[in-house]
C-alpha cells in the first residue's frame, strides 16, 4: 500500500493523572520507562515506523512537555538513523485531544501546500500511552483502517473487553458488507458510549456485543474538520482563524487559550455517522490507571505486582511499589500501595481510576504534588528540590559527565550556585569561571548564563534561588544540546 501520503500522530500532551503519584504533569506516564527499555511514547513510535514513513511521523504535547518529547525523539532519530529532527507539534496550552487533533491537521495541510501537495492526507492519530505486543497484527489493522479512511469514514479500532471499566470509551458495533468489501473485518458503528457509569459499563461487557475503543483513529483531514466544523465549531473556527508556519508547529497562545477542554471522542466520536471500526486483534493495554499496571505487570505467587523496598505479610492481589522508602504490608487484599519522595497513594484496587479525583482536589488546593516530584530528570542529569518557601528555593543539582545545561536566563529569579562534588564550567555573562569543590557563583536575574560538565567525574551543586516567581517556566533558552530551543 502507497503511505506516502499518511501522516501518523502521537498525541503526547496528557498528564496521566490516573497514575498519580508516579506520573505527574510534567513528568507523565507516557514518558517513563515502565519496565521496558524504551518509553510508553518511543515504543508507540517504533510501532508506527512499521506502518507509515517515519519523517511523516508528528508528536503532538503541551509546552510543558516540550523539552522531554524532543529529547526521547533524538533517540529515536539516532536508533533510526535519521540526519534531520523528527517534528514536534506544540500546543501553547493543554486542551485535551480534540483540539490537539485539529491543530495537528492544521499544521499537516500548511506542510502539504508548502509541497505543492493537493491531495487529501490520511492520519493516523494514537495515544502515546499504549502497550501493544504483536506489531505485525497492529500493522495490518491500520493498514486496513486507512483504506477505510480513503472512502471518507473516520476509522476507530476496537478491543474485546474483559471486565467493566468505567475508564474506557464503549463502541456497539455490527456487519456491513460495503465496508467489508473495502476492508475485510471492518464494522460498521452503531454507537459509541464514552466512560459509562459502572453499571452500564458491566451491562456492554455482558451483552458481548461491545468493544473497548482504543483511542486510535484514522481519517481524512478533509472529514475530521468537515465533522468538527459541525459537531463542535468552536474548535473549527478558531483553528481555521489560526496562523501556522510549517517551520514554526504551534499555534499562538491567543488563539489557542479560547478552546474547549474536550476528547475527540465526546467532539466528535459519540456525533458523527461516518464512523467504521477495525477490530484490533493485537495484545493491547491501556495503560491508564494502577489496575492496568497491575493487568500488565508479573506477579507473585500470591497475586501481588511488588516493586521496590517492599516487606510483606500474606497480603493478596494488590499492588505494592516503593521508589525510595520502605514499604511494610500485612494482609491486604485488592489494594494498591503506592510511595514517591513526597507522596503516598492508598486505594482500593477496584477504585483506581477514582485517583484522577484526587489529583483534580491537588489542583484546586493549588499542591505541587500533583505537577512535580522533588526529583526531576532532564537529559543533562537530574535535580531535587530541598527547600521551598516565600521568596526562596533551594535544589541539588548533579549533572552528568560531559553534559551541560542550556545557555538560559531567567526573569523573576537571581541564583547562587555552590559545588560541592566535582568541578563546573560556567557561562556568566559573556565570561566562563571554572569552579572546584567548595567555590561558589552568583547569578543576577535576567543574565545569561549555563552549567556545564566537561569532566570525567560526576557534578553536584546546590542552588538558592531568590525571587518572587520560582518555577521551571522561568527558563528563556538560547543555546541547548537537547534541541530544547
Amino acid at each position: 500500500m502507497d503511505v506516502s501520503n499518511v501522516y501518523a500522530v502521537i498525541l503526547a500532551g496528557g498528564s496521566g493523572s490516573r497514575l498519580w503519584p508516579l506520573s505527574r504533569e510534567i513528568h507523565p506516564k507516557q514518558l517513563m520507562k515502565l519496565d521496558d527499555d524504551y518509553t510508553l511514547f518511543q515504543s508507540a513510535f517504533i510501532r508506527l515506523v512499521n506502518c507509515v514513513d517515519d519523517k511523516n511521523i508528528l508528536s503532538i504535547t503541551n509546552v510543558k512537555l516540550e523539552g522531554m518529547v524532543k529529547t526521547q525523539l533524538k533517540e529515536m532519530q539516532e536508533k533510526f538513523c535519521r540526519k534531520s529532527s523528527y517534528r514536534v507539534i506544540t500546543e501553547p496550552e493543554g486542551r485535551n485531544t480534540a483540539p490537539a487533533i485539529a491543530l495537528a491537521i492544521k499544521y499537516i495541510e500548511k506542510l502539504q501546500k508548502d509541497k505543492g501537495i493537493k491531495d487529501d492526507t490520511i492520519i493516523v492519530a494514537v495515544p502515546s500511552d499504549n502497550l501493544i505486543t504483536e506489531n505485525e497484527k497492529y500493522c495490518a489493522a491500520v493498514s486496513a483502517g486507512i483504506k477505510l479512511a480513503k472512502e471518507n469514514y473516520i476509522v476507530t479500532f476496537g478491543v474485546r473487553p474483559d471486565r467493566a471499566d468505567v475508564g474506557m470509551g464503549y463502541i456497539r458495533a455490527k456487519n456491513n458488507r460495503k465496508i467489508r468489501t473495502i476492508a475485510s473485518g471492518g464494522m460498521k458503528v452503531e454507537s459509541f458510549v464514552e466512560k459509562p457509569d459502572l453499571e452500564t459499563a458491566q451491562e456492554f461487557v455482558d451483552s458481548n456485543k461491545y468493544y473497548w475503543n482504543s483511542g486510535m483513529f484514522v481519517f481524512k483531514a478533509s472529514v475530521m474538520m468537515s465533522e468538527l466544523k459541525k459537531y463542535n465549531k468552536e474548535i473549527f473556527d478558531i483553528i481555521k482563524n489560526t496562523e501556522i508556519s510549517s517551520q514554526t508547529p504551534t499555534a499562538p497562545y491567543q488563539n489557542y487559550k479560547d478552546m474547549p477542554d474536550i476528547s475527540i471522542d465526546y467532539a466528535v466520536m459519540e456525533n458523527t455517522k461516518k464512523l467504521a471500526m477495525i477490530p484490533l486483534e493485537c495484545d493491547w493495554k491501556d495503560v491508564g490507571s494502577w489496575e492496568a499496571v497491575y493487568d500488565i505487570s508479573e506477579k507473585d505467587k500470591k497475586g501481588n505486582y511488588v516493586n521496590g523496598n517492599v516487606i510483606d505479610l500474606d497480603s493478596h492481589d494488590s499492588v505494592i511499589y516503593s521508589t525510595s522508602k520502605l514499604i511494610t504490608t500485612i494482609g491486604l487484599k485488592d489494594t494498591v500501595v503506592v510511595e514517591t519522595e513526597d507522596a503516598v497513594l492508598v486505594c482500593d484496587r477496584h477504585r483506581a481510576q477514582d485517583v484522577k479525583r484526587i489529583v483534580n482536589y491537588l489542583k484546586e488546593r493549588n499542591d505541587a504534588t500533583q505537577y512535580s516530584h522533588k526529583t526531576v530528570y532532564r537529559p543533562w542529569g537530574y535535580y531535587t528540590v530541598l527547600n521551598e518557601g516565600k521568596g526562596f528555593l533551594t535544589k541539588c543539582i548533579y549533572v552528568n559527565p560531559g553534559a551541560k545545561l542550556s545557555v538560559q536566563l531567567h526573569h523573576h529569579r537571581s541564583e547562587h550556585w555552590v559545588v560541592v562534588e566535582g568541578k563546573a564550567l560556567v557561562l556568566k555573562g559573556e565570561e566562563f569561571f571554572e569552579l572546584n569543590n567548595g567555590d561558589s557563583i552568583d547569578l543576577a536575574v535576567e543574565e545569561k548564563h549555563s552549567l556545564q560538565n566537561p569532566y570525567d567525574e560526576p557534578l553536584k551543586i546546590l542552588e538558592i534561588q531568590k525571587g518572587d516567581i520560582l518555577d521551571e517556566e522561568d527558563i528563556v533558552r538560547f543555546e541547548d544540546m537537547y534541541g530544547r530551543v
